[in-house]
């Protein structure tokens, strides 16, 4: 009942951090983006002080017996922690780096840990949130943006590659990459048929 609680709390944080950052698909939303990444990093200091006290209602070593209860809030808090580092550096976040905005531990052995079928859950969520980034970009008249998500996603894509999944859920939402993939490369084509990648290029000095 306690830890259903402290979770309720976390959800309802998640919640507000994603209404925030939604806000950058509108469009005057690109104009934002520092300002929401600075909101979205205060919030996850509340995230912190919620999962201190979730780490104090079940014994250090029983982290698998209630993992359930928290599995799905952690894996959208990382997507959430994923999408704020990439819109602020256009880089992927480390499952170290994700554990440090949570407050908790990279490493199974100290304690409440991120699993790393966690992370890599919320890193595939982001992926389908980039694909729509990338689409609504070209909305706000935005063309460099969707061609460095195609390149963002197509690398994060070689990496899933490499892994050898074997938990269903997971290998069922990788599949989802497939169709992100399809869907920036259309956007992407689109661009070109048009000239714009061209225009996209010149006007980011030349760089993707």
């Amino acid at each position: 009942q306690e830890i259903r609680k402290v979770v309720q709390a976390l959800e309802q944080t998640a919640r507000e951090i994603l209404t925030l950052l939604q806000g950058v698909h509108q469009g005057a939303g690109f104009q934002d983006i520092p300002k929401k990444c600075q909101k979205a990093r205060e919030h996850f200091g509340t995230v912190r002080t919620q999962m201190e006290s979730l780490k104090t209602k079940f014994p250090a070593d029983q982290y698998y017996r209630f993992h359930e209860h928290w599995r799905f809030v952690l894996q959208r808090l990382v997507f959430l922690a994923a999408f704020v580092v990439y819109l602020e550096s256009e880089t992927l976040v480390t499952r170290e780096a994700v554990a440090e905005i949570l407050g908790i531990e990279a490493d199974r052995e100290r304690g409440f840990h991120l699993d790393i079928e966690d992370y890599l859950s919320g890193v595939l969520t982001l992926a389908s949130e980039l694909a729509r980034l990338a689409v609504n970009s070209v909305t706000a008249g935005d063309y460099s943006r969707p061609l460095r998500i195609s390149t963002f996603i197509n690398e994060l894509d070689s990496g899933f590659r490499l892994l050898n999944l074997k938990n269903d859920s997971l290998r069922k939402r990788y599949d989802g990459l497939k169709y992100d993939v399809k869907k920036i490369e259309e956007v992407v084509y689109d661009l070109s048929i048009r000239g714009l990648n061209k225009e996209a290029t010149v006007g980011a000095g030349g760089e993707k």
